[in-house]
């Protein structure tokens, strides 16, 4: 599975949801899995997709041909985009989809790591991290990807922002000493995203 991550600055809010609606038309896309998205909580105006195609060869056919005609609806209405795509390694807890109606949440890690520690991160993820969350009150799912160049995404979804919090309040310091994050990771960026139903596609 191909996961497709957009985030941008919006510049016409209401041109931009409008412009959102048309993506229904993924639909009849074959290899098309689910998309959802919503507004970043930290930074006002900054909007986050997240795209799911079931490989990159139907990704690749959709931006050959129907891409455009659907991306036309927002021509204008945003500045600064960037999109990155990740292959699919494993779970956040079990039995990942790409749905998006059941969370209010999402909360997306975006690491670059040392060449040298990729391996051992990817461990950590699997052995410390994703046990902790899976075992958290309110966390739905969540999927790890990789791209080239030792970049990973982590992205959970949530069932409220209070059962999230609470997890970041009780465990994640622990959690990072434990998983010998700082010495893995030459960068991170991050966001928590809440989801809007009428992008859920």
């Amino acid at each position: 599975m191909l996961v497709k991550w957009i985030r941008c600055t919006v510049v016409d809010r209401r041109g931009f949801e409008r412009g959102q609606r048309k993506w229904a038309g993924l639909l009849g896309e074959p290899g098309f899995r689910g998309q959802g998205g919503g507004w970043s909580r930290g930074r006002p105006g900054v909007a986050h997709i997240f795209a799911f195609w079931e490989s990159r060869a139907f990704y690749d056919s959709f931006m050959a041909r129907s891409h455009d005609r659907l991306a036309a609806a927002q021509s204008g209405t945003f500045k600064d985009a960037q999109a990155k795509l990740f292959d699919y390694r494993f779970d956040v807890k079990t039995g990942f989809e790409p749905r998006f109606t059941d969370a209010d949440l999402v909360r997306v890690a975006h690491c670059r790591v040392h060449e040298e520690r990729a391996e051992h991160f990817m461990l950590m993820q699997e052995k410390v991290w994703n046990p902790a969350m899976a075992g958290s009150p309110g966390m739905i799912r969540g999927v790890f990807g990789e791209a080239p160049g030792n970049e990973f995404l982590v992205l959970s979804m949530w069932r409220s922002a209070a059962e999230h919090g609470k997890y970041r309040a009780e465990r994640v310091e622990r959690l990072a000493l434990r998983a010998q994050t700082e010495a893995d990771i030459a960068a991170l960026t991050g966001d928590i995203v809440e989801l809007e139903s009428t992008w859920i596609v």
